[in-house]
């Protein structure tokens, strides 16, 4: 995988490295959506939480889809929310919560406007180092700080996107090696690792609320 260059934002105006063959949709067309729009993979990972996380990252595909054309920060800012909401309530949901999470891609695309032009990829395009990357991914709505911190490990590990402490900026998401999370899914096997980490959390999760004795 190339290593992001200090011209990435002359070479490449999507600000990655690299195209990815992703594993996330588990679809090719909304797998391959995800690879080469910047804005399709932050709406994947908004999405990305209380659903399957191929329903989630299939959302931005099917949004596309209903749209009938590309997805694009400035439309959707301005898009009337209740036919936003729409969309998002089509049979099948784009999400378990279709009202709220229209609402939050919406909030998303409003902030990607104002503050980057409606250029999704200079969140990350010209970010001197991971220090900096990790606020402007932070900042943006739907984003807490490990959604931040596995999206920037995302993009360190498969699009290339690696300023100056991106590994640090990650956390342990950031680890070679690592099962963690999205950032380490590439295969099958990957991802079955990844989702046996998953449930072993949620396991430890329950055990510790549940009552002693």
């Amino acid at each position: 995988m190339p290593v992001r260059c200090d011209n990435a934002a002359v070479t490449n105006p999507r600000g990655i490295d690299a195209t990815p063959t992703l594993w996330l949709a588990q679809d090719a067309a909304a797998d391959e959506l995800l690879a080469r729009d910047p804005l399709a993979l932050l709406i994947g990972m908004v999405l990305d939480q209380q659903i399957p996380l191929e329903w989630a990252f299939g959302g931005p595909q099917r949004l596309r889809e209903r749209l009938g054309r590309d997805l694009d920060a400035t439309e959707l800012a301005d898009y009337d929310p209740d036919e936003l909401a729409g969309l998002f309530s089509r049979t099948p949901a784009l999400h378990r919560f279709p009202g709220s999470m229209a609402g939050r891609v919406q909030q998303l695309c409003r902030h990607l406007v104002e503050r980057y032009g409606g250029d999704p990829a200079a969140v990350w395009r010209d970010a001197a180092d991971g220090t900096e990357l990790r606020k402007r991914v932070e900042a943006l709505p739907g984003f807490g700080k490990q959604k931040a911190q596995i999206f920037i490990a995302l993009l360190g590990k498969q699009f290339g996107v690696r300023p100056p402490g991106w590994e640090k900026a990650a956390g342990e998401f950031g680890a070679a090696g690592s099962a963690l999370s999205v950032a380490d899914i590439t295969d099958a096997d990957s991802l079955a690792r990844v989702r046996a980490y998953k449930q072993q959390k949620k396991a430890e999760a329950k055990a510790a609320k549940a009552p002693a004795g």
